[in-house]
């Protein structure tokens, strides 16, 4: 009789009185959370209750099992369409509707109940977006035709010859300008946000997430059932996606990133022809710009929050998983056989990347139509993501779940989400373990941290880093730490080690194949995968610089033929060469099997069974060169490269590194090549000196006359590591986070050497007497006190 109340005025236009009643109601249902979710096992532990009851010298009572009417749960789900629903009285709701889902006949008619809102509430939406779809289409070609005129005006005041030559490209830049979001008046709609929360609730109660005590388990992916996609394919949004794209392309008109008549020839799928090369050409556009130039407003992420829950809902609907993306895998792998060529690369195998994608986007709702979406609003969804990251964990979590829509996300978003997870188990280990303290001998850096880390656990390692160097007076608050890292990133590929082997550029390493010779070399192989891994959760860069395919096995990506360019330019011509013209044309013999060379010593490995004997044909020359790259690239040093990925992945985890490609890997690693003394100058702050100073305008000149060399000894003299901040020297690190380089006033004599402190990126500046005095002394002491920390 309670649910009666629903449909009483009373209750139905007083949000007060409505959450009262409903606190009411699921204070009423709360015993139905204890009946089993599996009416198999009901039985069973019905008497399993009763005999723990009997047992305590207490009385069992058997929860009642209300069938509630059609008409009644009705009434509970239309609560979800009021105005007078607020966010709390849908938790409620929810709630209720999942207590009274335990009993199968209340369940099949909360669903159909459920469809039937979420159904009229897309069409309000429908209507609510073609009403604003309306306006932004009146604004962007008002907004075109004030961007014409201007060009107009512009090119009468050029003379003919000017027009000509570079009044093209002027307009061409004007017309992508983009227009303040707030000159287009928006009105929120209650209706997107009230169907965003009964999808969510019905993805709740179909997914395999339903009890009231398994929150835990429901922030990941959740696998829904078939009777789901059913139900979303009765309430049939297409149309309401359709009106979201359209609006959304009109925004990128009036932010600047598509001109209208772009907007007007395209269509959604057409954006989706990306390829991974492409991808990692987009890594310069990390700052929020396009890699072809079109810049974003600041304020498109204000614009995008209007559209936000739509957004969310189209996520719900077609980012359902419909079975475990693992398990699937291992079936394709178990029923085709492959999966073998790289099994350290991947704890359950692996099978071709394009197979994968495909087979993680079939079991998607929409999987289809999620990445056309996704690529058609790439921009403006990083846009929404760099405003807002946590929607990355919440209702765009699809974005770094699934991995053909990995490629879509900037550079920058990736790297927030990632030091977001990896500072949460940062923070768990640190209230468990404490700080990681290490005492070093500056001689034997590498040897020292081998023997003093090999026993460390995992979550040990996760700790705040100290290092004391021995017999000096440093107190490590970032600084030392730095440089410990900088000093192992060179002892790794000291030769007397073995462990890797240089390029032929001699710029990138990759193991050794013969790396056995050190008797211990698998056990330094899992420690330099650890110091990487420690470096990176850390936000070390390192001065290390690996091969592609072996950052390619990092993310669990297996390498092509290509990535031999870098580790061997010649050969890869010859495999070209294979590859492009006829095997008589160049007149060699091949057969599946390749020479090894090693201490003085020839010999033949076959890369298939029996392979010196079996001759490549012009039908079997592709698999050759994949097998022999595959050989120099993979199983050659296939006990290495487990050994460092064992490591690697014991400070972070796969799932997490896997959201980057090669390319923004080694960024992640490696930070920034290049120096930058702009950027340096306009991120200093000045302690007792202004940037109008002579001195001030000496160093400046100082830096910029400096060899590349030169820089990177500065830096590493100034702040302890070589290495430029991914996005700049805006964000150089110090002991207070984020912390600008400095230059401060010294005191006592004049001309008197510089000094640093690192743990603050301060640079302590005397007075000297002229430019050339004050380059001398700089001189002198970025190459005598680098390597060193003393009270003076």
């Amino acid at each position: 009789r309670l649910l009666d109340l629903l449909d009483r005025p009373l209750y139905t236009k007083s949000s007060t009185n409505l959450e009262q009643l409903l606190g009411l109601l699921e204070c009423v249902v709360n015993p139905l959370s204890n009946l089993p979710r599996d009416s198999d096992h009901d039985h069973e532990m019905i008497k399993k209750d009763a005999d723990t009851c009997a047992s305590g010298g207490k009385e069992w009572v058997e929860i009642p099992r209300p069938l509630i009417s059609h008409h009644r749960l009705q009434l509970l789900c239309k609560i979800l369409r009021m105005e007078s629903c607020k966010d709390s009285s849908f938790v409620k709701v929810n709630n209720i509707a999942k207590r009274l889902c335990r009993i199968e006949a209340n369940r099949d008619c909360i669903l159909r109940e459920l469809a039937a809102v979420a159904q009229g509430l897309g069409v309000d939406a429908i209507r609510d977006l073609r009403s604003l779809s309306i306006r932004l289409n009146d604004a962007a070609k008002l907004h075109q035709e004030q961007l014409l005129s201007e060009k107009a005006a512009l090119d009468n005041k050029l003379d003919p010859e000017q027009s000509s030559n570079g009044g093209s490209s002027t307009s061409q830049s004007t017309l992508l300008s983009g227009t303040p979001s707030s000159a287009v008046t928006l009105s929120t709609s209650s209706s997107e946000l009230r169907l965003l929360r009964v999808l969510q609730a019905l993805h709740t109660l179909c997914g395999d997430t339903l009890s009231d005590d398994n929150g835990k388990k429901s922030e990941g992916t959740v696998f829904v059932t078939q009777e789901l996609v059913t139900l979303l394919q009765s309430i049939n949004l297409e149309l309401l996606w359709d009106q979201l794209t359209s609006c959304l392309r009109v925004v990128s008109v009036l932010e600047g990133v598509a001109r209208l008549d772009e907007v007007d020839e395209k269509g959604v799928g057409e954006n989706n022809n990306t390829s991974d090369a492409d991808q990692e050409e987009d890594i310069d556009g990390a700052d929020g710009s396009l890699t072809n130039g079109k810049k974003l407003q600041n304020s498109v992420a204000g614009l995008l929050t209007r559209f936000l829950p739509t957004i969310e809902a189209f996520f719900v609907v077609n980012a359902s998983c419909t079975s475990d993306m693992g398990e699937n895998r291992k079936e394709s792998e178990v029923s085709t056989g492959e999966g073998n060529e790289s099994q350290y690369s991947r704890t359950s195998g692996e099978i071709p990347k394009q197979k994968e994608d495909d087979l993680d986007l079939d079991m998607l709702v929409g999987g289809r139509r999620l990445i056309q979406f996704v690529a058609a609003n790439k921009v403006l969804l990083n846009a929404l993501l760099r405003s807002n990251p946590a929607l990355l964990e919440k209702g765009l979590r699809a974005m770094v779940q699934v991995p053909k829509c990995r490629p879509f996300l900037d550079f920058d978003v990736k790297r927030q989400w990632f030091k977001t997870q990896v500072r949460r188990l940062r923070q768990h280990a640190s209230r468990r373990h404490g700080s990681l303290r290490l005492t070093i001998r500056r001689k034997h850096v590498f040897e020292d941290a081998f023997h003093r880390l090999r026993l460390r656990t995992a979550d040990e390692m996760r700790g705040r880093l100290h290092i004391t160097f021995v017999n000096e007076e440093g107190v490590d608050a970032g600084g030392l730490s730095r440089e410990f890292f900088g000093i192992l990133a060179k002892e790794m590929f000291n030769p007397n080690y073995a462990l890797f082997t240089s390029t032929e550029d001699g710029c990138t390493f990759q193991p050794n194949p013969n790396s056995n010779i050190n008797p211990d070399h698998l056990s330094y192989f899992r420690f330099v995968g650890r110091i990487v891994g420690k470096a990176v959760v850390d936000g070390f860069l390192l001065d290390a610089h690996f091969t592609r395919s072996l950052y390619k096995h990092m993310l669990g990506v297996k390498p092509t033929h290509h990535d031999m360019q870098a580790i061997d330019p010649d050969y890869y011509k010859n495999l070209k060469l294979i590859l492009e013209h006829k095997l008589d044309d160049i007149g060699v013999e091949l057969t599946f099997s390749t020479e090894d060379h090693s201490f003085g010593r020839s010999q033949t490995i076959d890369l298939i069974e029996n392979g010196r004997n079996i001759v490549v044909t012009e039908k079997t020359k592709e698999k050759y060169v994949s097998l022999v790259c595959q050989h120099r690239m993979t199983t050659a040093i296939q006990s290495q490269i487990k050994a460092y990925l064992e490591g690697f992945h014991e400070l972070v985890k796969p799932e997490l590194i896997s959201i980057f490609t090669a390319k923004e890997l080694e960024l992640l690693i490696s930070g920034m090549p290049d120096i930058d003394i702009d950027d340096l100058k306009k991120n200093t702050d000045y302690q007792g000196w202004k940037a109008t100073d002579k001195e001030i305008g000496w160093f400046w000149s100082i830096m910029f006359s400096l060899c590349r060399s030169e820089k990177a000894a500065f830096l590493q003299f100034a702040t302890g590591s070589s290495k430029v901040p991914l996005a700049g020297f805006a964000e150089l690190q110090g002991m207070r986070g984020t912390q600008k380089f400095s230059i401060h006033k010294a005191g006592g004599s004049s001309g008197a050497l510089m000094s640093a402190h690192t743990c603050f990126n301060a640079l302590d500046l005397p007075v000297y007497k002229s430019e050339e005095e004050m380059k001398e002394k700089l001189l002198y002491a970025i190459s005598e006190g680098g390597g060193g920390f003393l009270f003076a």
